[in-house]
């Protein structure tokens, strides 16, 4: 492991959202004493469509990005969203950590990561890379907790569904792309322990 891990400057973990893997990246740079960066704090886009903590309704252009687009269309405007204002930037940090070796090692995530966006960063040498998969039922679970579904009203319920769907879509495409380009992909459901799932991490 010692050999791998002193080969590699950069794993990124990407993935659809709620598939873990802020919680898998950040453990992994804990455990390898490495830096941790999300790209979702690279470029902004449409929130979540959640009500907050303290009850205040979601922001009306949220709100509105969700209820007039189809789930297809909120799919390609993410994923134009990551190819134009944040793949830029993943490649200007990865290759910084790749070619600077007295950097401290990077774990990258993110839901930008997607699979053919990054096809020229996974085969640059010192670059693991992996996805996170999970079933429907799991993110639609993990989702409808985090975004407290059951205690709105019907609109918002609406929304966050529409957010759902995305994932599912957005899943659903990115596993066809793993497997269309060869690349790692693990079903976080099949890994019973979070230890399991973050040696498999490191044995990339």
């Amino acid at each position: 492991m010692d050999k791998l891990i002193n080969e590699t400057q950069v794993i990124l973990i990407g993935g659809s959202s709620h598939a873990g893997k802020s919680t898998l990246a950040q453990a992994l740079a804990a455990e390898l004493g490495w830096s941790y960066c999300s790209t979702d704090k690279l470029a902004r886009h449409p929130g979540r469509p959640w009500v907050g903590a303290n009850g205040k309704a979601i922001s009306q252009h949220i709100a509105e990005y969700y209820r007039e687009m189809s789930v297809e269309a909120l799919f390609l405007d993410v994923l134009s969203h990551y190819e134009k204002n944040v793949l830029p930037q993943v490649e200007v940090i990865v290759h910084s950590y790749v070619s600077n070796k007295s950097k401290k090692c990077l774990v990258l995530e993110g839901s930008a990561l997607w699979p053919k966006f990054v096809v020229n960063l996974v085969s640059v040498p010192g670059v693991k890379a992996i996805w996170l998969t999970a079933s429907n039922q799991l993110f639609q679970s993990r989702i409808k907790l985090e975004s407290n579904f059951y205690n709105v009203c019907e609109d918002e319920k609406y929304l966050i569904q529409k957010f759902i769907d995305r994932t599912l879509f957005y899943n659903k495409y990115m596993r066809q792309e793993v497997e269309r380009l060869g690349f790692m992909c693990i079903d976080v459901e099949s890994v019973l322990t979070a230890h399991k799932l973050l040696n498999q991490c490191i044995f990339v």
